[in-house]
């Protein structure tokens, strides 16, 4: 399909785009859409919950009214369906943790020139950073998890296998999923110790504390206890330089019985490396966050498989908002 030619007016708005994301950001941030709920509030009272000025919160009121975020009656508001589903902390949608994540990271994004001039990264990896850069971080994926999860696991057969290693599985999520789909499974989530406590939080409440447990180790420098006929690695390659990338999944092999499977989930660019466009971006921002991060292509994915001995290397098709896919592989 031919693309969009772009304009000056196009120009303008992708230059200007960022206007949005900071209302959006700070309406998340000030909990403007749980303090509306599901009632009809009038701005000056949404002010008021929020501890904020009365003419400021009218203006970003207004400015979600026309983002399409919340509806004005007179001068009340309402929240939108999409508004009260997703950035409402009352609703089990709620997407709010990695909006805010979102908004940790535009400080480094407004040095891109910065980062691309040097190579070298602008912040500290969230996982490294203070308790409310990691809890938005680690609840921010589970946000995203929980939507995409449930699809996921109908399109990856454990239906044989019995014990899957989720290596950098953070709060559970996948392991959480993939064990309420096949219930012979059980999971060990390997994280780091920082992750502990959001990840046993997470599986106790899905009931599943005595099928999944959690072992504290940094994969990158330490190795893997245990056998396991299933590996899982969502979203751990993009943070590391290629050579990492493929000690990892060689550690994962290793811990494999022969015929289990290693599934990896990556936000997947085509193999000329220039779309799509998310993983594109997506590769920026690991240059801002990581050592030698970055999105992988296909290929790369495939050959750092089969560069372990992993054989019958695929991918399976998935729909994702942000191009993230699956490539799937048999240990010898």
């Amino acid at each position: 399909m031919e693309k969009e030619k772009l304009t000056p007016g196009n120009l303008m708005e992708l230059s200007g785009g960022y206007w949005k994301t900071c209302a959006l950001h700070a309406a998340v941030k000030l909990d403007v859409f749980t303090i509306i709920a599901d009632a009809q509030m009038a701005g000056e009272k949404v002010a008021q919950r929020a501890d904020a000025d009365a003419r400021a919160m009218a203006m970003l009121l207004n400015a979600l009214v026309a983002m399409d975020l919340l509806i004005k009656t007179g001068d009340h508001f309402t929240n939108t369906e999409i508004a009260r589903n997703f950035l409402s902390k009352d609703s089990p949608k709620y997407l709010g943790h990695i909006i805010q994540h979102h908004q940790q990271l535009m400080g480094s994004w407004a040095r891109l020139d910065e980062g691309v001039k040097t190579g070298r990264p602008i912040r500290e990896r969230a996982s490294k950073t203070d308790d409310s850069w990691r809890e938005h971080f680690l609840m921010g994926m589970f946000n995203i998890a929980m939507q995409q999860a449930p699809k996921i696991v109908t399109e990856v057969d454990l239906s044989e296998k019995k014990h899957l290693l989720d290596l950098g599985g953070g709060p559970g999520t996948y392991a959480i999923h993939f064990c309420k789909q096949h219930p012979q499974l059980k999971a060990t989530v390997y994280d780091l110790p920082t992750t502990r406590p959001f990840a046993e939080k997470t599986i106790g409440k899905f009931g599943l504390a005595e099928r999944i447990d959690f072992k504290d180790v940094d994969f990158i420098e330490e190795g893997i206890e245990g056998v396991f006929d299933a590996a899982w690695l969502s979203h751990i390659l993009h943070g590391e330089r290629p050579d990492d990338c493929k000690q990892i999944i060689r550690k994962a092999v290793s811990a494999m019985e022969p015929g289990g499977i290693i599934i990896i989930h990556e936000f997947i660019l085509n193999n000329s490396m220039d779309g799509p466009l998310f993983p594109a971006l997506f590769s920026l921002n690991m240059l801002l966050g990581t050592d030698g991060g970055q999105a992988y292509s296909e290929q790369q994915i495939s050959d750092m498989l089969s560069s372990a001995g992993v054989h019958d290397i695929r991918r399976i098709p998935i729909e994702s908002p942000n191009d993230s896919g699956i490539m799937v592989g048999t240990v010898n």
